[in-house]
């Protein structure tokens, strides 16, 4: 199914490919204090529409995620990372998809604290 989502503002946009039935809720520092709700897709499977170059970019820790940002509004829309196998994907942040329900997904815990 295809999806799109912004942040706030709207000067970050994308399109994904993605059957998103579930959403992972992870316990890490960024994940928890943000709020995220997770689902990911292959690289691929996503289209940047607008917004390259209104994109910051925060890494830390072993710095294998780039957690990009709107450098107007702030809102953390998709991070950037790769598979254990090296396969590049996307960590859509749910809850910036449009029309989707955030109260119809299972949502699974994940302990990104103890990695």
């Amino acid at each position: 199914m295809k999806h799109t989502g912004s942040c706030h503002c709207g000067d970050v946009h994308y399109e994904v490919e993605a059957d998103i039935k579930d959403v992972i809720a992870c316990n890490c520092s960024i994940c928890s204090k943000k709020g995220y709700l997770l689902s990911f897709v292959p690289e691929a499977n996503f289209t940047l529409i607008k917004g390259a170059d209104a994109i910051s970019d925060y890494q830390f820790g072993a710095h294998r995620i780039h957690h990009t940002f709107c450098q107007k509004c702030g809102v953390a829309s998709f991070s950037r990372g790769a598979m254990p196998d090296g396969t590049k994907m996307i960590a859509l942040n749910v809850r910036c998809i449009d029309a989707i329900d955030i109260a119809a997904l299972a949502v699974n815990p994940f302990d990104g604290k103890s990695l």
